[in-house]
């Protein structure tokens, strides 16, 4: 089987073309230089001339402070984009997993956020994501929308890695503490798509939709930043002393964030047995590796 993979310079699309080969999975795996998605052209071209049987839409534009100056781009890559993308799947009768967030939820639950509840976004970037959403949903029978939230990995940039650079050079940190959530890394993320992906393989016609997929358990901004450095520590050695916790209203960012963004993840388990890890377990499996791999390049 061959898939073609779109935003292979994310997250989630490096840790998928690392994990393919153990799948024996033949990837075409193309980034923002080599496919363009709000080109709806060039989306027709590569679709239709490439044999394929399942397309994984990683890409998107993530960068949620400055979405909210850059509207036309953001829904030109986050709506717009998956839409061409979902087109262009029904023409030719072909799946396509896309993967979206915990943004498009406004944080005032109390309780775990269900597939069917009510889309209500605080800013463009929970927007636009949002609104591709409905755009795959409206074009393409045969889809696969993946909600992920807090996502970070050995690959690109994000919360983990942040912390990481700021604990050798402050030896105070602020982190904001009324916010929660629930930490993925993006290498379980990769794991659970190719998983799906399998079932998809195999035949199975019964499970098209929306899903939640996040690490199991819930913490704050702050309490994830304590929880990196007392993990990190076993590899490395930090300036920080202290993580300091603050309000949201003294953090201030150009976008809201969701107070609670909590997903729960039962429908995904239900239908493909897919049960996230506990969240401190991947972090400390990312801090490892990573630190593998920093060792391994320092010999060479």
């Amino acid at each position: 089987m061959r898939i073609l993979l779109i935003g292979a310079n994310g997250q989630i699309g490096w840790e998928l073309i690392r994990k393919c080969t153990d799948y024996d999975i033949d990837i075409i795996a193309l980034n923002h230089q080599e496919l363009d998605i709000t080109d709806p052209a060039a989306v027709r071209n590569v679709i239709f001339h490439t044999e394929i049987s399942l397309v994984i839409n990683t890409a998107a534009y993530t960068a949620v402070d400055r979405a909210e100056a850059e509207p036309r781009i953001v829904f030109a890559v986050n709506r717009d984009g998956p839409g061409y993308l979902a087109s262009c799947c029904s023409e030719i009768d072909i799946p396509l997993i896309h993967i979206s967030t915990d943004y498009v939820f406004d944080g005032r639950k109390t309780t775990p956020y269900i597939e069917t509840d009510v889309l209500s976004p605080l800013g463009i970037y929970g927007k636009s994501k949002a609104e591709g959403e409905i755009e795959i949903a409206k074009r393409l029978k045969k889809y696969i929308i993946l909600r992920t939230a807090w996502l970070y990995g050995i690959h690109g940039t994000n919360f983990v890695k942040t912390m990481l650079h700021l604990g050798r050079k402050q030896d105070v940190i602020r982190v904001v503490s009324d916010q929660y959530g629930c930490p993925t890394y993006a290498a379980d993320a990769a794991e659970t798509i190719l998983n799906i992906m399998t079932e998809i393989i195999k035949g199975r016609d019964d499970a098209w939709g929306l899903y939640h997929y996040c690490g199991e358990g819930v913490v704050s901004w702050h309490g994830f930043a304590e929880a990196v450095f007392e993990l990190a520590r076993k590899y490395d050695s930090f300036e920080v002393k202290k993580v300091i916790n603050i309000p949201t209203d003294e953090y201030f960012t150009p976008a809201k964030r969701p107070a609670y963004s909590v997903l729960d993840c039962t429908l995904i388990n239900q239908k493909f047995g897919i049960r996230p890890r506990p969240w401190r377990d991947s972090l400390a499996e990312m801090l490892a590796r990573r630190a593998r791999l920093n060792a391994s390049c320092r010999e060479r």
